[in-house]
């Protein structure tokens, strides 16, 4: 749909500071390049070396290694922004993404914050009003009340007995896998109780709770949606996150085997409608557990995801122009009907750790060879070279392969990890090269459990 003069100019600018460091900074810089604008870059001290500044169009220090000191250092990020006379701040995912507050600070220092309105991002959020305003959408949700645990033990007790064990614990606040507790039958109850509470006051500075069923054999089904300023939304497909190890994701693909569309669709559709109610700017991704044939939304991602590429790899959409143009105030260049999916992807998240442990691995990678090939992507920021901090997140690249068909890209996938040669330190490589060659995952018959018992195995063996 053609843009008015006043909506191509609303929201206008040339430069933007990426408050983020790794693969997901040089990923941004690339998208600000296309989209022919400025992109500045920080660092902290361990990331001075960092090969996106070189390429930067000013690259700032903005502090010492600890994130604290840095990278989460709202005041010294604002200050960069003037002093590099930039317009916008992307923040990226992780750090300061998902901070209401932040993206407050953004806009009342007179910068664009390329992500959603600060009351949008407070209300997904906070998992209590993110689950009532998908249930006023229409969303389907797990089981469990959209209020908070009250501190009366008999109270709580009742809920759980009205919900059906097992039930699951959860912070309001939480997010990343933690703060959650599985509670198999009543007499540990109160006990999972006092512990979430104090893990969730810890974490995330709230002992707010909420008690949902929890599914013993589901997949976690996301739904990536784009949004404008304008009333326009779509929704990119789905995709297939199942495979984690303690709630943190280790492999992606899109589209999630065996589900037919007309499943998905009706709840893409609400995911849309609640975008619309809520007045969403930007991109986001809604979170589902899927088991016998529905769907339960379990939060929103108000931000850029690590796995998008493979979203983009079959939508063919570039998520992240897209996020940065919905930010300028552009209208959005697409309608749902002009969606279409095809071909499968796969995204491997190559880590600096020890494949057996998993403990990190830092150090300097003496030796780099990747992949080259048509259907193969790596999204990194490595070199031969790179010192790899022990400061930050253990993940170094993103190995993302397409093919027409699903057994295609898998295939396509062995292909690319067995062309992958990091040196130096160690990687989660050999462990993602079994994972390829394991029957139930090729056959899609798996769940969000299955990988912590594929391991349980192979160490067993």
């Amino acid at each position: 749909m053609p843009e008015t003069p006043e909506q191509s100019a609303a929201g206008r600018f040339d430069t933007v500071l990426i408050a983020n460091r790794g693969e997901i900074a040089a990923r941004i810089q690339h998208a600000c390049r296309e989209l022919g604008l400025k992109a500045v870059a920080i660092c902290s001290e361990a990331d001075r070396e960092a090969p996106y500044g070189s390429t930067a169009d000013s690259f700032i220090c903005i502090g010492p290694s600890s994130a604290a000191k840095s990278y989460l250092n709202q005041d010294a990020i604002l200050l960069a922004a003037r002093l590099a006379g930039a317009g916008a701040i992307h923040p990226g995912y992780g750090f300061l993404s998902e901070n209401a507050a932040f993206a407050d600070a953004v806009e009342m220092a007179g910068l664009i914050f390329i992500g959603p309105t600060a009351s949008s991002i407070a209300t997904m959020g906070d998992k209590i009003s993110a689950k009532r305003a998908m249930m006023t959408a229409g969303v389907p949700c797990v089981p469990g009340p959209d209020t908070a645990l009250p501190d009366d033990p008999a109270t709580i007790g009742r809920i759980a007995l009205e919900i059906g064990y097992p039930v699951i614990i959860k912070a309001a606040g939480g997010g990343g896998g933690r703060g959650m507790r599985v509670v198999p039958k009543a007499d540990v109850l109160h006990e999972a109780i006092a512990l979430t509470r104090e893990e969730a006051r810890k974490a995330f500075g709230s002992p707010s709770l909420y008690m949902e069923k929890f599914l013993e054999h589901p997949r976690h089904i996301e739904i990536q949606v784009i949004c404008d300023d304008h009333g326009n939304a779509v929704w990119l497909g789905h995709r297939d996150c199942s495979m984690q190890r303690r709630h943190q994701k280790v492999v992606e693909e899109a589209p999630a085997p065996g589900i037919a569309p007309d499943i998905i669709q009706p709840v893409g559709l609400a995911c849309v409608e609640a975008c619309l109610q809520i007045g969403y700017r930007g991109v986001g991704t809604f979170e589902f557990l899927y088991e016998d044939g529905a769907f339960y939304f379990i939060e929103m991602n108000t931000r850029l995801q690590v796995e998008h590429p493979v979203t983009e790899m079959t939508s063919g959409v570039d998520i992240v122009q897209a996020q940065i143009r919905a930010a300028q105030g552009h209208v959005l260049d697409l309608t749902q009907g002009d969606v279409t999916c095809e071909g499968h992807s796969f995204e491997c998240r190559i880590n600096a750790e020890d494949p057996e442990t998993f403990l990190p691995s830092a150090g300097v990678v003496t030796h780099l060879a990747l992949p080259a090939e048509p259907g193969i992507r790596v999204d990194t920021h490595i070199h031969a070279g790179y010192k790899v901090s022990p400061y930050y997140d253990s993940l170094i690249a993103k190995l993302i392969v397409h093919a027409p068909t699903r057994a295609e890209a898998m295939a396509r996938m062995r292909e690319a990890l067995a062309g992958t040669e990091i040196e130096g330190i160690s990687t989660n490589i050999p462990f993602l090269r079994a994972l390829f060659e394991d029957d139930a995952f090729a056959r899609g018959e798996t769940d969000i459990h299955y990988l912590e018992q594929w391991l349980k195995l192979r160490r067993a063996a």
